[in-house]
């Protein structure tokens, strides 16, 4: 608060008041008061003037440069009553009860839409885990006719199936903290999982998988890793080159500090243009237009996860080559050396 600002806001007081001295002045001068007197009555006004405006700059000033100083390093600007105090001048408590009261509904209704935010999440949970009881049997079903008709209803039921997960998954990684572990995981037994998994589409459309250096284990939560190694097989398959035999090529270093696990296939890649925002929620780009149906939200929950988890991802590309997404473990010694 300036005290510039503060005069010039109060220039309607000034002239209020030098209005009313100039009436005082013609009053004195009409009761012939000599000039000594109007001389001290204009500089005792002048002084009270001077004095109620300076104490009133004091008190305000001093309530209003907090405000904007907590208001400035809050990430959370609704949080802002809770960190004043109540000021001592009125204006500044009209102010005050007004803040905290706007808070207060905003927090009201904050909550309102969190229950119902959390009720539909718990029933998507539940229809994921019921609509995947039908899925698995018929799967079964399928396996079991055999054919070619067989594989193509098979194909399409893990595409549900994996369409679910995404559900589940996105269901869950805003509240992904309450449902993760934290602990060494294999590497190698991650991607075996995946791949073991995705044994029949990598079978059916000629891919082989190479693995090297995943004798590491890595601080991380394994459910939420296969998810998310489990999407980039599923791009991988999605988005494979012709005219050559489809390689996924997954591998790992240790550094220093961290550990680095890399996701590579020899795909159609992706364009230079729409590698800045592949993790962008419901962003399909160019490939999901032109080659399959895409979702667009695979790549952004994994950025969701990995965000949460405290691990790294970028990705990586050049246009008819190749896609490569890197996932960044920080090392933990501490919990190793406590629990070893």
């Amino acid at each position: 608060m300036r005290f510039r600002e503060y005069i010039r806001d109060r220039l309607w007081f000034y002239i209020i008041t030098a209005v009313a001295a100039g009436l005082l002045y013609l009053f004195l001068t009409a009761y012939r008061v000599s000039v000594q007197l109007m001389l001290i009555t204009g500089a005792i006004l002048l002084l009270f003037v001077c004095a109620e405006e300076l104490i009133g700059f004091i008190r305000k000033k001093a309530f209003y440069d907090e405000l904007r100083e907590k208001l400035g390093s809050l990430d959370k600007k609704y949080l802002i009553h809770e960190m004043l105090k109540r000021p001592d001048f009125y204006e500044g408590q009209l102010m005050y009860d007004a803040l905290y009261e706007a808070n207060k509904s905003m927090c009201e209704n904050v909550a309102v839409y969190k229950r119902s935010s959390d009720d539909f999440r718990e029933f998507i949970e539940m229809w994921v885990h019921e609509v995947k009881l039908p899925v698995a049997s018929l799967q079964l079903m399928a396996h079991n006719s055999g054919g070619e008709t067989g594989e193509k209803f098979l194909e399409q039921l893990r595409r549900i199936d994996g369409y679910t997960d995404q559900v589940l998954y996105y269901a869950r990684s805003e509240n992904a903290e309450k449902d993760y572990i934290i602990k060494e995981t294999s590497l190698r037994r991650m991607v075996a999982n995946v791949a073991l998994k995705d044994r029949e589409a990598l079978q059916l459309a000629g891919v082989s998988v190479e693995t090297e250096g995943l004798d590491i284990s890595v601080m991380t939560d394994g459910k939420w890793l296969e998810f998310i190694l489990g999407q980039f097989m599923s791009n991988s398959l999605k988005y494979i080159a012709s005219g050559r035999e489809p390689v996924i090529k997954v591998s790992a270093e240790e550094l220093d500090d961290r550990v680095l696990l890399h996701f590579r296939d020899n795909g159609i890649g992706i364009p230079v243009s729409d590698l800045p925002r592949v993790f962008e929620k419901s962003f399909t780009g160019e490939n999901g237009r032109t080659r399959a149906k895409s979702t667009g939200m695979g790549l952004y929950i994994v950025k969701s996860l990995c965000d949460r988890l405290g691990h790294s991802i970028k990705a990586e590309s050049v246009k008819g080559e190749y896609t490569e997404f890197t996932i960044g473990f920080a090392k933990n010694e501490y919990y190793r050396m406590e629990n070893s």
